[in-house]
C-alpha cells in the first residue's frame, strides 16, 4: 500500500480510537475533575461559537442551527438529570447516563460515515457542490456539541453545590 492510500486508513482508525475512549467513559462512575471539566467547557464554548458564526453566514444552515441547538440543549438537559452525583471516601464523582450522549453520538458518526459513503461513491465526478455541508451533519455536530455543554455547565454547578463532607 502506498501513502496515500494508507493515510486516510489511518486518520479513520485514530479518530475511531479517540471516539472509542470518549464513549467508553459515558460508562460507569467517574471522578470528578474540575480544571477539565473546565477545559472541555471551555473549547466546547468555541466550538459552539464557531458553529454559530457558520450557521449564521449561511442561508442554508440556519434551521439546521436552531433545532439542533433546541434539541441538543434539551438531550443535555435531560442526561444532566439522569446522572448521579455524589461523594464517595472524600471524592467527588458521578456516573453518567450512557444513553443519551451516546445515541446521539452514535447518530453523527452513522450520518458522517453515510456522506463518506456516498462521496466516495462518487469519487471521480465529485463536484464542490456536493462537499459542501449538509444541513442534517450540521444540525447533528450542533446538536452533540450543545448536548456536551449544557451536561458539562450542569455537572460543573452540581459538583459546586455537592459539599465534600
Amino acid at each position: 500500500m502506498t501513502a496515500p492510500v494508507i493515510a486516510p486508513l489511518l486518520a479513520t482508525a485514530g479518530f475511531g480510537w479517540l471516539y472509542y475512549r470518549r464513549v467508553r467513559r459515558q460508562f460507569g462512575r467517574q471522578p470528578y475533575r474540575p480544571v477539565r471539566t473546565m477545559l472541555r467547557i471551555g473549547l466546547l464554548a468555541v466550538l459552539a461559537c464557531g458553529l454559530v458564526a457558520m450557521g449564521a453566514l449561511s442561508h442554508r444552515l440556519g434551521q439546521a442551527l436552531l433545532l439542533g441547538g433546541l434539541a441538543g440543549g434539551a438531550l443535555g438537559w435531560l442526561s444532566l438529570r439522569h446522572a448521579h452525583v455524589a461523594v464517595v471516601d472524600g471524592v467527588r464523582g458521578y456516573t453518567p447516563n450512557p444513553w443519551v450522549g451516546g445515541a446521539i453520538a452514535l447518530l453523527l458518526v452513522a450520518r458522517l460515515a453515510w456522506r463518506g459513503f456516498r462521496i466516495g461513491a462518487f469519487e471521480a465526478g465529485v463536484s464542490p457542490g456536493i462537499v459542501q455541508a449538509s444541513p442534517l451533519t450540521y444540525g447533528l455536530l450542533v446538536a452533540l456539541v450543545a448536548c456536551y455543554l449544557v451536561s458539562g455547565i450542569g455537572l460543573a454547578l452540581r459538583m459546586r453545590a455537592l459539599s465534600p463532607d
